[in-house]
């Protein structure tokens, strides 16, 4: 059976502990002057700056390469129009993000040039960002597979092909992985 070619940005299934996530997120700010619209799973940063409003700190979508602090996992409603199911461009929404460290994720490879080998578990890749839907609310973003072999301080750490029976290696497949370059856990805070 072929996987579905389905991208939805990173979805939090458990911690390294082995403990299924909880749920747990942290509030945060999406701000108005920032021209770049936020899905539900996608990875985001601190932007080293905070809102004044909600004394929040303030994230914008991780491009590849950027550290990041978590992915985005839900949104305070809008209430001039409930259908809204993500944070459009320039924007000010609260958003809540899943910034535990120690968090596992299931994403899909995009398959681009090749597909991820289980050999390439405990390697490094970043994300390719898509487009997210305006009407699911979900992110377009998808591991890099073509990343994986050459890069070595990439995004996220490949852990295990997400053991499902809808998941097989190959095209499309689902990975877990976890954030390598995490801002709550560098020392050098934001990378902007």
């Amino acid at each position: 059976m072929a996987n579905a070619d389905v991208p939805n940005g990173l979805k939090p299934v458990r911690t390294l502990t082995g403990s299924p996530y909880n749920g747990a997120t942290r509030r945060a700010v999406h701000a108005s002057g920032d021209s770049v619209a936020l899905f539900i799973g996608d990875l985001v940063k601190l932007t080293g700056a905070g809102d004044a409003t909600d004394n929040l700190p303030v994230v914008a979508q991780a491009a590849a390469g950027n550290s990041v602090c978590g992915v985005v996992v839900g949104m305070e409603p809008d209430y001039g129009d409930l259908s809204i199911h993500y944070v459009a461009a320039s924007t000010r929404r609260i958003v809540y993000v899943a910034m535990d460290p120690n968090l596992i994720f299931e994403v899909q490879e995009d398959s681009d040039s090749g597909n991820i080998a289980l050999a390439s578990i405990g390697l490094n890749t970043d994300v390719v960002v898509g487009s997210g839907s305006t009407t699911t609310g979900i992110s377009g973003m998808e591991l890099d597979s073509s990343d994986v072999a050459t890069n070595s301080n990439g995004q996220l750490k490949l852990l295990q092909l997400a053991p499902r029976e809808d998941n097989a290696l190959g095209d499309n497949a689902n990975w877990e992985v976890m954030i390598a370059e995490h801002q709550l856990r560098d020392t050098v805070g934001t990378d902007v």
